[in-house]
């Protein structure tokens, strides 16, 4: 294939990835946007392997082996499981792009242009701490690593030392590219940051955090555009880059929150206050009393949490819904921004669930009905139902935009036990006297529900 119809095979791809993310913006065309980005990235693959500079395809195919018996298995994880194998994803894409930058520096270490050397110094600076940084966030999510904030004192100096000096190595690489022996202490540095700046990031900022790591894996992706002359890696990068930090943004302001303070607020710490709030009493119920509360509602809003994602309840709140519905009972779902692990991870479960597009509603949409709904039940959520972000100065969640459930003629809601949530601090909610707590693994009571529900019908 000549250079011109790479070309012009590229430019179809650039295409086809600026339509996927116009089409990933909405609920009703985000499945095309996804058949589109990947033919787009189809199509750039096949121009690449196309390239008369290739003279020999032997460990292009045995990558292409391995590539594939380790994205397969990814593939299959449970829909639960999509924060998990996002950051895995970054994490793999950003060492590519980090690897692709050593091999090219050692190769043309002498020959390196000061901008060239400084494109190339950003993407192995980036994508070695996304490669990190991704592997903690795994570890976190997957609760192999302490979902909680590791903190210790003076925590922020080290980390931004740390960063200082390998930005100061960087500096002096672009200056003289031909100090090799800086290089792998470049690379140190950046693996050791991507470690450290997570350990204080706590469970509850996950969403940010995925979304930012998004940004960085694709701004090292344009840098290496750049080192490669790859007009595409460039485009690609750049898109990928932009729309995770405007996620990022979308994620702070939807939890009233700054990057500073998401990145070194160590926000998700259990508050002293938390055990005298404890003392308090709440009103629980059985699945039987919990049905008889719903058949006798004529409006029912949902709010889904992460505990319908651990328990993987999804299904089963769609059955629930559906018998409500035949029953008469006008059933939507309320969605905070941030609920779940990564943004729209509500958005996907129920989507796998096949619970209808226009039964969705965004927070902004939802808050306006919750005062007319007899009755909120929340499944799982904790912190985005919080009243104290509404009117306690003194609260981690102070400010952040809520879902009014409060609101609501009565309120259910299915929690395991009452142990705070990832902020580290209780839920006034749990207390009030129009409060129901069901207690209990989110499937095992929605399972319940249905099952009193079905034997009332």
């Amino acid at each position: 294939m000549t250079h011109t119809l790479i070309e012009v095979v590229y430019l179809a791809a650039a295409v086809a990835f600026i339509l996927a993310l116009k089409w990933l913006s909405s609920v009703p065309t985000a499945r095309r946007g996804v058949l589109v980005g990947a033919f787009g990235m189809a199509l750039a693959i096949g121009g690449t392997l196309a390239s008369p500079e290739i003279v020999s395809y032997r460990f292009i195919a045995v990558a292409f082996v391995l590539g594939t018996v380790i994205g397969v298995p990814m593939a299959m994880m449970p829909m639960t499981a999509v924060p998990q194998r996002t950051a895995l994803s970054h994490a793999f894409g950003a060492l590519a792009a980090a690897l692709v930058g050593t091999a090219e520096y050692y190769l043309r270490a002498h020959e390196l242009s000061h901008f060239t050397m400084a494109a190339l110094a950003l993407e192995v600076l980036l994508g070695f701490l996304t490669f990190t940084a991704s592997l903690m966030a795994f570890g976190k999510l997957q609760e192999l690593l302490p979902t909680r904030p590791i903190t210790y004192r003076g925590q922020n100096i080290v980390n931004l030392a740390i960063l200082a000096g390998a930005a100061f190595v960087a500096i002096l690489l672009v200056l003289d590219p031909t100090r090799t022996a800086l290089f792998p202490v470049l690379g140190v540095l950046a693996l050791a940051f991507g470690v450290l700046l997570i350990i204080p990031i706590g469970g509850a900022d996950m969403p940010t955090v995925i979304s930012l790591l998004n940004s960085y894996a694709g701004l090292a992706a344009a840098a290496m555009g750049f080192v490669l002359d790859n007009k595409l890696l460039i485009i690609a990068g750049s898109l990928d880059g932009s729309s995770g930090l405007i996620l990022s943004i979308i994620m702070c302001r939807a939890m009233n929150r700054s990057f500073t303070n998401v990145l070194f607020g160590a926000f998700g710490q259990v508050q002293a206050s938390a055990a005298a709030v404890e003392q308090k009493t709440v009103r629980s119920a059985t699945p039987e009393e919990a049905a008889s509360i719903l058949e006798a509602a004529s409006s029912v809003m949902i709010v889904p949490g992460y505990g319908m994602a651990v328990a993987q309840a999804q299904h089963k709140v769609r059955e629930l819904a559906d018998i409500l519905g035949r029953k008469g009972i006008d059933v939507r779902y309320a969605i905070h921004p941030v609920a779940g692990r990564m943004p729209g991870h509500m958005n996907v479960l129920l989507a796998e669930a096949d619970v209808p597009y226009d039964k969705l509603l965004e927070m902004e949409d939802a808050n306006p009905e919750m005062g007319q709904a007899d009755v909120a039940l929340v499944i799982g959520a904790n912190d985005v139902t919080n009243p104290a972000a509404r009117h306690d100065k003194g609260s981690p969640v102070f400010g952040m935009p809520i879902l009014d459930v409060d609101k609501a003629r009565t309120v259910m809601v299915i929690k395991r036990g009452m142990s705070p949530g990832f902020a580290g601090i209780e839920n006034e909610l749990f207390y009030l006297d129009k409060t129901v707590m069901l207690f209990g693994d989110a499937k095992s009571f929605v399972s319940g529900l249905v099952k009193e529900l079905s034997a009332a019908h």
